[in-house]
């Protein structure tokens, strides 16, 4: 009878230690950067958060969802890489079909706006 939990990796509570303060860090980083207002760029400032919320996904996922290429044999990888694909085409795709929407759309007179 062979076990099934063998090839799984045991993690440690240093290990979650280190997830719970890398999660910490990625979430005071960018709050002190929009409370203090040190990037004047509001876009730029908004592309590190970005960043930094990227980067917290992949923390999470390493060090509390446990997902690496080894466990179960490589199905939570797996099943990672195919939700990453679906998750970008139906952005991609409603990001594309909102901008051609957008383009489309038949141009209202100004005076249309004010309430009579």
């Amino acid at each position: 009878m062979s076990n099934s939990h063998a090839d799984v990796p045991h993690f440690s509570l240093t290990d979650y230690r280190t997830g719970f303060f890398a999660s910490v860090v990625l979430t005071a980083i960018p709050f002190w950067l929009v409370m203090s207002g040190v990037l004047a760029n509001n876009t730029l400032t908004a592309l590190v958060i970005a960043g930094f919320a990227v980067v917290q996904v992949f923390v999470h996922m390493i060090y509390f969802l446990h997902m690496n290429t080894k466990s179960e044999g490589g199905w939570n990888f797996l099943a990672l890489v195919f939700t990453v694909i679906v998750v970008g085409i139906v952005l991609s795709g409603s990001l594309w079909v909102m901008h051609h929407l957008n383009q489309n759309m038949m141009p209202m007179p100004h005076n249309m706006n004010e309430l009579p």
